[in-house]
């Protein structure tokens, strides 16, 4: 991360990785403007149409369109109950571990896809100064925010088999893990077992390992740090629902992250090869768990999961493809943006569930 610009909320002259060695081929810069506002909030435990009112600073991050807030966050998420990123009636709820403590964050499109207009607020359960900066820059990189959304548009819309899909996921950016280590809790679970299955197993060390706050009456999670997992008893994990290889290696994997051995900056300024190389030699990660890291965890979306059987047999549903059509044609068209396709047929999947709605453009 660059140095601080000048002006705290202006990210547009942010330092960084250059392109070529992050091995992205479509970053923007971002910012964060200010604006003040009212904002009501839904009281926990209320029935419908009774609302609890409170006044808090509401600012805005660019976002160049099209942009589509609820298709981002649903492939953040991948299945509703998801307990960390929640979306909640057009809203996305996320609790960080922020620099002051942990910060609720609450992000809604006042815009259209076409023309979005995104507003953030910052709660705290101290009642502290909101840690706007941070917060921005948390929310840039999870909501995918610096990608330029023209060439990965372009070649979705150049794509015969994406053709139907491509309207109704217009829009939607490739998302990351809000840390190094979240990327690793979030891959580990999944490794030779269902989405369902992951998500399942990833719910219960939530609950178990994060930490929560509560407003309002009503209780949200963060995803837990590495600092908890690191220093857990291997049972404790194992109870989650992990195998014993699984535990040692998600501890291994915390302790690591904890320690500084490996960490976010480091694979940045690596090239996606090297990053590539660096992670498969860490205990209990192979190449499909590497690529995914850095797929969702760093941004890397010139990288697409090799082996990933449950992306694979997405993408052919939503290309209308045989079952066992060879793909390797279509994932190389799309170049140093294959990553995008993994998302591609996420959204598809979840769009097929009535999960993401396509009626606002």
């Amino acid at each position: 991360m660059g140095r601080l610009p000048r002006d705290p909320c202006d990210f547009s002259r942010r330092g960084g990785v250059p392109e070529r060695q992050r091995g992205q081929a479509c970053h923007l810069n971002g910012e964060i403007q200010v604006e003040l506002s009212r904002i009501e909030y839904v009281g926990a435990g209320r029935g419908r149409g009774h609302t609890s009112r409170k006044v808090a600073t509401r600012f805005r991050l660019v976002a160049r369109a099209p942009f589509n807030l609820e298709a981002t966050v649903r492939v953040l998420q991948r299945r509703p109950s998801n307990a960390v990123d929640v979306w909640d009636h057009g809203r996305y709820l996320r609790v960080l571990a922020l620099p002051q403590g942990l910060a609720l964050l609450e992000v809604e499109d006042f815009g259209t896809v076409d023309a979005p207009d995104i507003r953030f607020s910052v709660r705290t359960s101290k009642g502290a100064p909101p840690p706007r900066v941070a917060a921005g820059r948390a929310l840039s990189k999870m909501l995918g925010l610096q990608i330029d959304p023209e060439p990965l548009q372009r070649r979705v819309e150049g794509e015969r088999g994406l053709r139907d899909i491509a309207p109704a996921l217009r829009g939607m950016r490739p998302p990351r893990f809000a840390s190094l280590f979240e990327a690793f809790a979030s891959v580990v679970p999944f490794q030779q077992l269902s989405l369902d299955a992951g998500v399942a197993i990833l719910a219960r060390l939530v609950g178990k390992f994060g930490r929560s706050l509560e407003l309002d009456g009503r209780r949200f999670r963060a995803f837990p740090e590495a600092e908890a997992i690191a220093g857990a008893r291997l049972a404790r994990l194992r109870a989650c629902g992990l195998s014993g290889r699984k535990a040692q290696t998600l501890r291994d994997l915390a302790r690591a992250v904890n320690s500084g051995a490996v960490s976010e900056e480091q694979l940045s300024s690596m090239s996606t090869h090297e990053a590539l190389g660096m992670l498969t030699k860490m205990p209990g990660i192979g190449p499909w768990s590497a690529a995914l890291v850095l797929l969702r965890g760093l941004g890397r979306i010139d990288v697409f999961p090799p082996g990933d059987v449950g992306a694979m047999r997405g993408l052919r549903v939503v290309m209308h493809q045989d079952p066992h059509a060879p793909l390797d044609r279509v994932i190389e068209r799309f170049g140093q943006h294959r990553g995008y396709l993994y998302f591609l047929a996420l959204g598809g999947s979840l769009l097929s569930k009535g999960l993401i709605r396509t009626e606002r453009v």
